[in-house]
């Protein structure tokens, strides 16, 4: 019987694996019709992208609501739900991150953004809208009936201290996986994730794993081990490559 994972663990591979996630604010109230609900909690769907350490990252108009009450209050809360697909959503994983949204200017962090949602790149550049990183205070994670803990940021967040090598690369990795093995992303995601179809891309590579996307359907792929730099996420890559090609000719 496989052993359980730690509740950070469990959680930081939900955050890292979903696309998007409810966003909840407070109200301003500042002008329109919400003037009166000052204070109110408001929630909107919003997509997400996840930066190596986990930190949740969005691009945001400032015409939004949920904008405006950031620029008053920028506590939010983001509900990262895991339960698609089950019988009973209530047996699933979810996971409510705490955390202050702030503007951010970092090049890399948008990257990963509209890597992971290429679509964004059509309004990305736009005056009114803005990336934020959400500097996370503490977590909540349901992970079905009885399995419920409450996650410290330094848990819940991966030290990124030793893998600053691997974020310098980020960018090549991905450009040469695309370019010249696009025929083991798609056996890793075919034969070791289940997913269907072929034309899977990397989006994003991290210390515990890589991103895929194939038209709107984004996948996760989780290192064995953790990687620091170029060479050790061929290693992984290369190893998790042999696997499907293995997959890929077993009997039946």
């Amino acid at each position: 019987m496989p052993q359980e994972l730690p509740a950070a663990t469990t959680a930081r591979r939900l955050l890292r694996r979903l696309d998007r996630a409810a966003l909840a604010t407070r109200l301003a109230g500042a002008d329109g019709q919400g003037a009166d609900l000052q204070g109110w909690p408001y929630a909107s769907l919003v997509l997400v992208a996840v930066d190596h350490d986990g930190s949740p990252l969005l691009l945001l108009s400032d015409l939004a609501e949920h904008s405006r009450n950031i620029a008053a209050d920028g506590r939010v809360a983001l509900l990262f739900d895991g339960t698609a697909g089950r019988t009973d959503p209530l047996t699933g994983p979810r996971l409510t991150v705490l955390g202050r949204a702030a503007r951010s200017e970092d090049a890399r962090g948008r990257a990963r953004f509209l890597g992971r949602h290429p679509g964004s790149a059509l309004y990305a550049g736009f005056a009114d809208f803005a990336f934020y990183r959400v500097a996370v205070e503490r977590a909540h994670l349901v992970a079905g009936f009885g399995r419920i803990d409450w996650i410290a940021r330094e848990d819940l967040l991966f030290d990124t201290s030793a893998t600053g090598a691997l974020a310098e690369r980020e960018a090549d990795i991905v450009a040469h996986m695309n370019a010249d093995h696009a025929d083991a992303l798609d056996l890793i995601a075919t034969r070791l994730l289940g997913r269907g179809g072929d034309g899977w891309r990397m989006t994003g590579i991290d210390p515990e794993g890589f991103d895929l996307r194939r038209e709107g359907e984004v996948a996760r792929a989780e290192f064995g081990t953790v990687v620091g730099d170029a060479e050790s996420a061929r290693t992984e890559l290369v190893r998790l490559t042999r696997e499907a090609r293995a997959r890929s000719t077993a009997p039946a």
